[in-house]
């Protein structure tokens, strides 16, 4: 059978999903699981808005059901344009930008359009899993610079512009961070640009967390920029609690004007290839852009109060240690112990096992979260405190003397 399958796939790893099958199955037996793996409010005590569900009820029997622009539904381009502007201060048009199936399908595009056989692309270490594995479905290598955890989790810029080569076609970054919490300085953002610009390379900006901040200030990179061509990819389902509904786009602010038409046309050809995404969703999102906020202030209110909880428990534990997120909700404790586990991934199972408590291993964001684990603080504190009360049991039950 190995032969029958491109050896591409066996390169695959998603570490997100990788013991859903085993909490899925324990669950078979009668097992409750707490899950804190995966990053989709909708899981917990969050819902889409109510006019963005009658917006797309309203599109269904408005008979929005056919086939739309492969680059996107006009309409909801320039609703994403009037956002942008109006929430970062970035003036694009609505020609630059190109609507996907969530910032996943955004992350494909970037890579098939950027990247031949051999080429390299610069990742964030902790990095989200798909900035590793699409380059290597191209050809080509991700390839790491590391960020701190002692400085908050912040990029190495020394580190970037080490890892720089004549193979280097761009350098990523995710800020709001995932799976760290991290938010970037706005120091730290135009450095990488400055670097970018040095060497002629382009920036790609994962910024699907940009709504949901705790502390400090979001600045899009594509705000900042002089100089140098940003790639920003973002979307509804984290900001609008649309994840099932797989909705993102990217855009292109150039202010070289030198790639801007080439990459924007690349990226269209590559929509085309898969149609469009789905046209009553597009309609609903211009609802979500156009419609009151009152969901994300909620939100952002609860997720604080559940991120404090988390940290305040971690602190107080000293079998971990956490850097304090600062927006997204996610949280990466490192575990200070040895145990009878044999390595990060080790731990997350048989927790999974023993306590029936879903999380992530934390080298499945790369070698430095080497003993680290990613957990979401999306649900109520009630199960928050459970869950935590289990990992604490857990590691005092395991760990070495």
């Amino acid at each position: 059978m190995r032969k029958t399958i491109a050896e591409r796939i066996f390169h695959i790893r998603y570490a997100i999903r990788e013991l859903v099958p085993l909490a899925k199955q324990l669950e078979a037996r009668g097992e409750k699981i707490i899950y804190l793996n995966i990053g989709d409010p909708l899981k917990y005590d969050f819902d889409t808005p109510g006019h963005i569900k009658e917006a797309l009820h309203k599109a269904v029997l408005e008979k929005h059901n056919y086939y739309s622009l492969s680059q996107g539904d006009p309409e909801l381009r320039e609703a994403i344009a009037y956002k942008e502007k109006t929430w970062h201060g970035v003036e694009i048009d609505p020609s630059d930008i190109v609507v996907t199936q969530g910032v996943s399908e955004a992350i494909g595009f970037v890579c098939a359009v950027l990247l031949n056989p051999g080429d390299e692309l610069l990742v964030p270490e902790p990095s989200y899993p798909l900035y590793n594995v699409y380059p290597q479905l191209y050809g080509a290598k991700s390839v790491v610079y590391q960020c701190s955890e002692e400085n908050d989790w912040q990029p190495d810029i020394d580190d970037i512009r080490e890892k720089i080569t004549g193979k280097t076609k761009g350098i990523v970054i995710i800020n709001p961070n995932n799976p760290t919490g991290a938010l970037y300085e706005e120091k730290t953002v135009k450095e990488i640009l400055d670097v970018a610009a040095e060497h002629s390379l382009v920036v790609i900006s994962d910024e699907i967390y940009d709504g949901i901040v705790f502390e400090g200030t979001f600045k899009s990179t594509a705000s900042l920029t002089k100089d140098t061509p940003v790639i920003v990819l973002n979307g509804f389902s984290k900001t609008f609690l649309m994840t099932g509904w797989r909705l993102g786009y990217l855009y292109i602010r150039d202010p070289t004007e030198k790639y801007r038409e080439d990459l924007l046309q690349a990226f269209i050809k590559m929509a085309r290839c898969r149609l469009c995404a789905a046209t009553p969703i597009q309609k609903a999102a211009v609802a979500a852009l156009r419609g009151p906020l009152d969901h994300l202030t909620e939100m952002i209110k609860k997720l604080k109060e559940r991120r404090d909880y988390v940290f305040k428990r971690i602190k107080e534990n000293s079998y971990l240690s956490s850097v304090k997120p600062k927006s997204a909700f996610y949280i990466f404790p490192r575990i200070d112990v040895q145990g009878t586990w044999k390595n990060d991934r080790d731990f997350a199972e048989k927790l999974l096992l023993e306590e029936k408590v879903l999380i992530v291993h934390g080298s499945g964001f790369g070698k430095v979260g080497k003993n680290h684990f990613r957990a979401v603080f999306l649900p109520p504190t009630p199960i928050l405190e459970e869950a935590f009360n289990r990992i604490e049991a857990f590691i005092k039950k395991h760990k070495k003397q």
